[in-house]
């Protein structure tokens, strides 16, 4: 496995500038930003594509330094009820593809999307519970409807461009744990996977290692993000999980995001990697700061020094007894 970083975090800086800070932090891959929800302040797919010389310094760029791409990310709504949003998100996606192609990057990282609860909708409907039966009715409609179509035909696209699409499995989106990620990928294809994020999954009350190992098995795991949660205990006890305060209430939330290891202990993180090393993940460990607590530089820094010596960097399939 391989340590990165989503550039977003050092998006102030020139990509140049970013890369040398990444270089000199001891990383040699990076996941970039591409549009939609993300920062695209180094890399705009629709410009570098239009521009061969555009397109050749930030290869050169990355080149020069040694550096590989482990993805781009569009995180995005193109199931967006506004069909203007939906439009941007969806053409910032199929310019991502297209860049991955030249690129020679094989995953590109996105959200799955949220419907409206029908055609008249002004906003996305996320629906997580199953009665009254209008909610079950919604949740059809939504998946039957729009969400499986919208993806098959993007499966097919990925397809056909050598590219695998990793959906960051995100609350407010259709898919959003385990179970909804592979009943998207076994209805609409093996191009579809998950960009395993562990921040989104802590709350929810799911086991992330548990999670690994059933998404593992099915071949899903495409790429992985490396950001924690934390937990404010009496407040949790009192209102639960589901939580709408701002996250700049942090006193007063159940939970909030957390630099890697402020959320969860060494033995967590140990075992979460054992578990993707036992179900074959190989690529890169792609670390995303949120952390309001601490500085970009910080949080990065405390997030590397904490993953290095986790890392499983050579596979084996001998064993030490035998």
């Amino acid at each position: 496995m391989r340590l990165g970083v989503l550039n977003v975090l050092l998006a102030k800086l020139p990509f140049e500038e970013a890369l040398d800070y990444l270089v000199q932090s001891g990383l040699d891959t990076v996941e970039i930003g591409s549009g939609g929800y993300t920062n695209d302040a180094h890399c705009k797919p629709a410009e570098l594509l239009a521009d061969p010389q555009k397109l050749e310094a930030f290869q050169k760029a990355l080149a020069d330094r040694n550096m590989t791409v482990s993805a781009l990310s569009c995180h995005g709504n193109p199931l967006h009820p506004n069909q203007e949003r939906a439009k941007k998100d969806h053409q910032a996606f199929v310019d991502s593809v297209l860049l991955a192609e030249k690129l020679g990057v094989d995953t590109v990282i996105t959200f799955s999307g949220c419907p409206g609860e029908s055609e008249t909708s002004q906003n996305p409907s996320w629906v997580t519970c199953a009665w009254p039966e209008d909610f079950s009715n919604v949740l059809e409609w939504q998946w039957n409807e729009k969400v499986i179509p919208y993806w098959k035909e993007q499966n097919e696209f990925a397809k056909a461009h050598h590219v695998r699409v990793a959906l960051e499995a995100h609350p407010g989106f259709v898919v959003y744990n385990t179970e909804t990620m592979l009943r998207l990928r076994h209805a609409v294809g093996d191009h579809i996977g998950i960009n395993f994020d562990p921040s989104h999954l802590f709350w929810q009350g799911i086991d992330p290692v548990a999670a690994i190992k059933v998404l593992g098995q099915d071949g899903a795991i495409f790429h992985v993000h490396a950001k924690d949660t934390g937990f404010y205990k009496d407040n949790m006890a009192v209102n639960g999980v589901l939580d709408t305060k701002s996250y700049r209430d942090a006193t007063l939330r159940s939970w909030m995001f957390r630099t890697v290891g402020y959320g969860h202990g060494e033995e967590v993180w140990r075992d979460m990697i054992s578990m993707l090393n036992l179900v074959g993940y190989d690529g890169t460990i792609s670390i995303e700061h949120e952390d309001s607590l601490m500085s970009v530089q910080e949080g990065l820094q405390k997030a590397i020094a904490f993953l290095q010596k986790l890392l499983i960097r050579e596979k084996t399939t001998e064993i030490w007894w035998a």
